[in-house]
């Protein structure tokens, strides 16, 4: 394939377990980079989580945050797009929600990922990988609050129910206007109606003139299947769930196996030792 563009997931995809790019991996990346492939992370994180480790990638172009929601620049801030759940949808939700399961609590994304607003509680359970964010700067209001804006990104959280019986609680309402997903992350992600990490994907790709057939995308997590789906060539990581692997044309090793290193370095037909 030709290849101008390389979308990457972080957590559990191009991050090792210590959330560190390992030096293989920025080697191909920078080699990647070297030939004037884009290389584009795509997360559900914001630009405050990715500016902690944008030095040791080499990040600073294009970045898609909030599962596709937002588009920006890493070097001189640049917005591209930013789509948001509008304000009715996410109370409807939130009501319905609470009316199924109690205890529930919730946090919003806002102003290109740089205000969080959360609920009374949510920081008593979140840690500091969660949204990398410090629980205590993170505050507490009213719900009313939480749903009172329209939000890049909204989440569902509680204190003892997995993300993914939250999740199907969640389809089982059979609510529309927005799109859910799971990032591997101990919540549930919502975002506007539409959007996903492939359609973000699309429209950036629109903007710097690339054809689908000249992305090569990574994932591991229900949130990186539409985007395996929509790229040229789509990867998933060694130990990633059937569906995320169904997506994929092709499954490389670990993330701690350096995976997206393996299969950059055959494209761009490197050769390594080992």
């Amino acid at each position: 394939m030709s290849l101008r563009l390389i979308a990457t997931d972080l957590d559990g995809t191009l991050l090792t377990s210590a959330s560190e790019v390992s030096i293989r991996t920025r080697a191909a990346l920078d080699a990647a980079r070297a030939r004037g492939i884009h290389v584009v992370p795509v997360t559900a994180r914001q630009p405050i989580g990715l500016r902690a480790l944008a030095g040791g990638a080499g990040f600073d172009g294009w970045a898609l945050c909030s599962n596709g929601a937002y588009a920006t620049h890493l070097a001189d801030g640049r917005m591209l797009f930013a789509e948001e759940l509008p304000a009715e949808t996410i109370r409807t939700l939130a009501e319905a929600l609470r009316a199924s399961i109690p205890g529930l609590l919730f946090a919003s994304v806002r102003e290109g990922g740089e205000t969080f607003v959360a609920q009374h509680g949510y920081a008593e359970i979140a840690d500091l990988s969660d949204h990398k964010r410090a629980p205590e700067t993170m505050g507490g209001v009213a719900l009313d609050e939480v749903v009172a804006a329209p939000s890049l990104k909204f989440v569902i959280r509680h204190p003892e129910l997995a993300p993914a019986a939250l999740f199907e609680t969640l389809r089982d309402l059979d609510l529309t206007g927005f799109e859910a997903t799971l990032s591997g992350a101990p919540f549930v992600e919502v975002m506007a109606e539409g959007v996903t990490k492939a359609s973000g994907l699309a429209r950036l790709c629109a903007h710097l003139d690339i054809d689908r057939s000249e992305v090569i995308a990574f994932g591991d997590a229900l949130n990186d299947v539409e985007m395996l789906r929509w790229a040229g060539h789509g990867v998933a990581m060694a130990g990633a769930d059937d569906v995320v692997q169904d997506a994929a044309d092709e499954t490389t090793t670990s993330n701690d196996d350096d995976g997206v290193a393996r299969v950059i370095e055959r494209m761009l037909g490197l050769t390594r030792s080992s």
